[in-house]
């Protein structure tokens, strides 16, 4: 499961979250639609703790890897892909202190004249938990309610674990976000659970349009259609 973000026509695709502990953590930073040689660019990869400012780990150039001071060079590697336009970050042997959320940065020269042309990854959420019980969402689906000229859906994604997850809407294959209200993630059960909430509120003329609710986790991407059949919510 992943997620985008799009940046003068490149996109660099992560994996939302990754949990592990005392294994290896690869992490992927994928680059579509590049329009530099791929051997041309430099990857640069950064730590950021909660509540730290972010540090860089390493960077990538010409197939040759340079690693900060302070990090040890036995634990992390790399694996570049030109024909994949894939750069995969390696951890080994996951230890706590290892838990962050890491970014890929690709630097690349496009045109001449801008030659310092910087898109930057979604970042990836790296947990280390030695339980090490990944579920996927056991229930989802939409509710729906109409009030004066508005419609109200509203996306229930319950049960899953670790509670790392992006809920988005979209419409016609773009993601919508005006009158769009997304709830924290809260636990719902004793096993550590959560649960999480999205509104959409549209114009009652706006009832025949396709929406759909997708959410993204660590085990499981699905899209849930808004046309259909769901409960009525009572205002």
């Amino acid at each position: 499961s992943a997620w985008t973000q799009k940046c003068l026509g490149e996109t660099l695709l992560n994996p939302i979250s990754i949990t592990k502990f005392q294994k290896s953590a690869r992490m992927t930073c994928e680059i579509q639609t590049l329009e530099a040689n791929f051997d041309d660019i430099v990857i640069h990869w950064y730590k950021q703790k909660e509540g730290e400012a972010p540090e860089r780990l390493l960077f990538v150039s010409g197939g040759k890897v340079a690693l900060e001071s302070g990090f040890q060079a036995n634990r992390y590697m790399t694996e570049i892909s030109s024909v994949q336009k894939r750069c995969v970050l390696t951890i080994k042997d996951v230890i706590p202190d290892d838990a962050a959320t890491y970014y890929c940065i690709l630097i690349s020269i496009i045109r001449l004249w801008d030659p310092d042309i910087k898109i930057f990854g979604s970042g990836t959420e790296l947990r280390v938990s030695s339980k090490y019980k990944i579920s996927p969402p056991k229930n989802s689906e939409i509710l729906q309610t109409k009030h004066k000229n508005q419609i109200m859906y509203v996306c229930f994604i319950e049960k899953f674990y670790p509670e790392v997850i992006r809920v988005t809407w979209t419409e016609d294959q773009k993601e919508v976000t005006d009158n769009v209200v997304k709830g924290d993630a809260w636990q719902a059960t004793k096993e550590e659970e959560y649960s999480i909430a999205s509104w959409l509120t549209v114009p009652a003329e706006s009832e025949n349009k396709k929406y759909y609710c997708k959410y993204e986790h660590e085990e499981k991407s699905t899209s849930l259609p808004t046309q259909g059949i769901f409960h009525m919510l009572k205002m």
